[in-house]
């Protein structure tokens, strides 16, 4: 339309162009500063040792914290600490290797990728955090519950506290990036947060546990859309 050009009833100009460019390029870097840092996890977890658990390949981190996670984007690895091995039972260890899976297989940490760039982008609005926290404890929920129709719900219940537990006292290598690119058992575990899982839990919940896509979630994303029709209003 041009620098002479009119939106609605405003009339636009250079400084307008000039900020919808500033924005842009500074949107391509935060997104290019986070590529960044995911590419340097990934690079922590090809240097840890590879195996086997059962029928699953697994990252081996030397540490005696009690971690385990899926790091990555699209296709995340699961990386699980020693001490996590050592001091879990094979029936709890079984409820935390459900618990990824689910992860793995709603492709979080590709997806909160992307949600975490909007994040970024949307610091300045006053409720973006709030709504990041939510998004952490749900997609928790959605894992926990996979977990749950897979394997005893209580088992799952108590290996949560374990691990919530020994992470009081430790860090492990990867908390710098635990929230973007990494999904892990003791994400969103904090105060009430934890709380709300072991509740989910205990209540043997089916909210989160249909694999199947549902279409209300694709009107909910054509209804964040609708923005994009101001576009007719540019002449």
């Amino acid at each position: 339309m041009g620098t002479q050009g009119k939106m609605g009833m405003w009339q636009t100009g250079c400084l307008s162009y000039g900020f919808a460019i500033g924005s842009l390029v500074l949107f391509v870097v935060l997104l290019v500063r986070l590529t960044y840092q995911g590419w340097q996890s990934l690079r922590s977890v090809k240097v840890c040792t590879e195996t086997k658990l059962g029928n699953q390949k697994v990252r081996l981190l030397d540490t005696a914290a009690l971690f385990a996670g899926q790091i990555g984007f699209w296709k995340s690895e699961l990386v699980i600490s020693k001490g996590l091995l050592q001091s879990l039972s094979p029936a709890h260890l079984e409820t935390v290797l459900a618990h990824e899976q689910g992860h793995y297989y709603y492709r979080d940490t590709f997806w909160f990728f992307w949600l975490g760039w909007i994040r970024e982008c949307s610091s300045w609005l006053p409720n973006t955090d709030a709504l990041w926290q939510e998004l952490l404890i749900l997609r928790e929920l959605r894992a926990d519950a996979y977990a749950a129709s897979r394997v005893d719900n209580l088992l799952l219940a108590e290996s949560l506290l374990l691990v919530v537990s020994f992470q009081t006292q430790s860090e492990n290598n990867f908390s710098s990036c635990a929230e973007i690119f990494c999904a892990a058992l003791g994400s969103s575990s904090e105060g009430t947060r934890l709380e709300q899982r072991i509740e989910a839990l205990l209540n043997h919940q089916q909210q989160f546990t249909n694999a199947q896509p549902c279409s209300q979630y694709w009107h909910n994303f054509l209804l964040a859309l609708l923005p994009l029709i101001t576009v007719l209003f540019h002449q």
